[in-house]
């Protein structure tokens, strides 16, 4: 499993329905706006890092109303098991 925070900036006033749009991506394990630098941040839980690159980070991308995308992969996971 990978696992990976992506932090978004959108437009002017699209935080809220970007957020909502990628919560059903496949892959999204959460999506939150926020406020600060970003406006959106999105945990990812996938299988491999090849298809987080591939797969879910692009169709994250493509998104209406998003600006710039920066994806930090988990180095490691203090998650409750």
């Amino acid at each position: 499993m990978v696992a990976a925070f992506i932090l978004i900036q959108t437009e002017v006033g699209r935080a809220a329905q970007a957020a909502k749009s990628i919560a059903e991506i496949d892959g999204v394990a959460s999506s939150e706006e926020v406020s600060g630098p970003y406006d959106v941040i999105v945990r990812v839980d996938t299988d491999d890092a090849a298809h987080l690159a591939s797969a879910v980070v692009p169709q994250i991308q493509r998104v209406d109303g998003i600006t710039r995308t920066l994806t930090c992969p988990v180095v490691t996971d203090a998650r409750p098991s």
